[in-house]
């Protein structure tokens, strides 16, 4: 991890923080499984803060099989009530149970095509490389997130508004939001050409 160097506004100076944004967020993710984890994560981060959902990842990691969907489809009620004593993730019912339901929807999606082409689908399977200078100018939604949830929620996801897809589109890199003088804008540039 660079120390001194210029960084996107919305990074703290907490080292795992600056390590997501360095190493993870605006990288093009293209693995099913991956996508499938980063979207439900997203959508356990709504009402809160993404480093309060970023240091509870290992729990959630462990709490849901790693996100493989088809173990997580098999989750239950008394699987939620014990993860509602979990101390290590977000202990909001609504929000577990909507892991579950999410998996069972990404199955039905396989069956017709991959879910990374599903996601990628929003951005034509292609980076939108943007300019921002300042963190004011990056929107919380786009036209591409607002039908990227609309075709998530009539595949029967939950926790996947516009503003968390659009949150969702940045992290995984179909969306390159840097800053333009953050020291990894060129690099996701460069992904993104690729």
């Amino acid at each position: 991890m660079q120390t001194d160097v210029k960084r996107c506004q919305w990074v703290s100076q907490d080292p795992e923080y600056q390590r997501y944004h360095d190493e993870e967020w605006g990288r093009p993710v293209t693995d099913s499984q991956e996508l499938f984890a980063k979207l439900c994560l997203d959508g356990q981060q709504a009402g809160l803060s993404w480093i309060t959902i970023l240091k509870k990842q290992p729990a959630y990691m462990a709490a849901f099989h790693d996100f493989e969907p088809h173990r997580v489809a098999q989750m239950g009620e008394e699987d939620v009530d014990r993860l509602m004593q979990n101390t290590g993730i977000v202990r909001n019912r609504l929000k577990l149970r909507s892991v579950i339901t999410n998996a069972r929807a990404m199955i039905e999606i396989e069956q017709q095509q991959s879910f990374a082409d599903f996601i990628w689908q929003f951005t034509e399977g292609k980076t939108l490389v943007n300019a921002w200078t300042s963190a004011e100018q990056v929107p919380t939604a786009t036209r591409e997130s607002q039908a990227m949830s609309r075709a998530l929620k009539k595949a029967g996801f939950k926790f996947v508004g516009e503003t968390i897809c659009y949150a969702f589109m940045q992290a995984v890199g179909m969306v390159n939001d840097h800053e333009t003088d953050c020291w990894c804008y060129e690099a996701c540039c460069e992904s993104a050409r690729r």
